[in-house]
């Protein structure tokens, strides 16, 4: 196995604060770890959005860049930069992702418009419904078994999205696929799915576009588990990936080692104009997109830095490490190994556990109580919708829990002590209470929610 492709130069300490401590502040925070402060962390593992380690170049790039309201360098630095590995004709920068998802569906979806989708995840879920739209997912069946170990669970049911397309063309604006496929694991997505995806829109006049999140690590897992793409540096299957589709949303804050930025980008000249002149209004001036312009530096050198492969066989190989530690020691795990995190089936972790009773949820709490490790839950709160009519909550199919591992930050040091606070909350599973939840906004709730132990 091959060392870390870097050397550290910097250090920054971390402190774990007493059982005691933790049990009082996650009850404070209303068992919603989104609540709890930095300093209230051990290791974090909430996201890996904008928290990664940046390179000494991406500072010196931020440092040498200069600083101008219209037309700076580092805008042409970045220009250049996703000219070359999106290949888009026209694109924009915006402060993150979902910026990006606002703006792409205020200009194509209109109220009662559906989007068909792999997985759509949780804000661009919610920037679809907040403009009036519906989001539907069309993943692959088996991508609900956790237990299957299929090479690529993120792909797209091309055979259901064909028939529902057939039925409801004139209601459908665009069709997205996630890459990598956040909702069920952090799974990939193949070429040759995103392929026949281009084909069904094509077939019916739709636009194609691609959520590319983490777009270098589908890239990586294509490489290394879809034939003939083998000695295809990853270069050449992301260009190919996008030659596929007619634009693309992306949050800098995965794929380009950021702590702040995105694209949206486009080859429709009458959508790009849409989209700049709405950038103005809510972002700020096209070449700079709601960023200073060393932010634009850090993300055309991350985006560089991002798509070498000895960085994504270290990147990748470091959430397998931790995978195979857990799955090794039977924690019912999402597999195979995503690209980004880890996923717990906490169904499963905790049987007993009703799943209107967040059992994710609950895990995540046990976790941080336990280790001072800070998970998210990626399920019924998260995912789950209340029935208009009856009130009822509609439960999802999957109730996990995420470990994102943050890029460049943790030690194989780390992902042990990880592994071993969970083996050590699953050998004592029994007796653990559930949640209840007594707070919730209707769009993105999972971040403000309040919950309360379950008696």
């Amino acid at each position: 196995m091959r060392a870390e492709p870097f050397r550290i130069k910097m250090v920054e300490g971390i402190g774990l604060l007493p059982r005691e401590e933790r049990e009082r502040l996650v009850k404070e925070a209303g068992f919603n770890v989104f609540r709890l402060k930095t300093d209230d962390i051990y290791i974090d593992l909430l996201t890996d959005s904008g928290t990664s380690s940046m390179s000494d170049e991406q500072w010196a790039a931020m440092l040498i860049t200069k600083q101008a309201y219209a037309g700076s360098n580092s805008y042409y630095m970045l220009e250049r930069a996703v000219k070359d590995i999106f290949g888009f004709k026209f694109f924009v920068p915006v402060h993150q992702g979902r910026a990006g998802e606002h703006i792409l569906f205020s200009n194509m979806v209109k109220p009662g418009n559906i989007v068909p989708s792999n997985s759509h995840f949780d804000t661009t879920r919610a920037n679809i419904q907040f403009i009036g739209g519906i989001p539907r997912d069309f993943v692959v069946e088996d991508a609900f078994d956790t237990e299957n170990s299929m090479p690529f669970g993120g792909n797209m049911d091309i055979g259901k999205l064909e028939d529902f397309v057939e039925k409801n063309r004139q209601n459908i604006p665009l069709i997205m696929s996630t890459i990598t496929n956040n909702t069920v694991g952090g799974q990939p997505v193949s070429m040759e799915n995103i392929r026949k995806t281009r084909e069904v829109a094509k077939k019916h006049g739709i636009p194609f576009f691609i959520d590319a999140c983490r777009f270098a690590e589908n890239a990586y897992f294509i490489k290394t588990r879809e034939k003939g793409y083998e000695s295809k540096t990853i270069r050449e299957i992301a260009k190919e990936t996008f030659s596929y589709a007619d634009g693309c949303t992306f949050s800098g804050k995965k794929d380009a080692l950021t702590n702040i930025g995105g694209i949206l980008a486009t080859n429709n000249e009458k959508l790009f104009e849409g989209i700049r002149n709405m950038l103005v209004v809510t972002e700020g001036f096209p070449t700079y997109g709601g960023l200073a312009s060393r932010e634009l530096a850090a993300m055309a050198v991350g985006l560089e830095e991002s798509t070498k492969e000895t960085y994504l066989e270290y990147r990748c190989g470091q959430v397998k490490y931790l995978w195979e530690k857990l799955h090794g020691a039977g924690i019912p795990t999402v597999n195979p190994a995503g690209g980004h995190a880890v996923f717990i089936n906490g169904r499963e972790f905790l049987p007993d556990i009703p799943q209107e009773q967040f059992p994710s949820q609950t895990l995540v709490v046990e976790l941080y109580i336990e280790s001072g490790v800070r998970a998210v839950e990626l399920g019924t709160s998260c995912f789950g919708e209340i029935d208009e009519k009856t009130g009822q909550m509609i439960l999802p199919k999957l109730d996990l829990l995420r470990l994102a591992i943050p890029s460049r930050v943790y030690t194989d040091n780390h992902m042990d002590y990880i592994a071993d606070a969970i083996i050590r909350i699953h050998k004592q599973r029994k007796g653990i209470k559930g949640l209840r939840r007594v707070y919730s906004p209707p769009l993105l709730g999972h971040f403000l929610a309040e919950f309360e132990r379950v008696s």
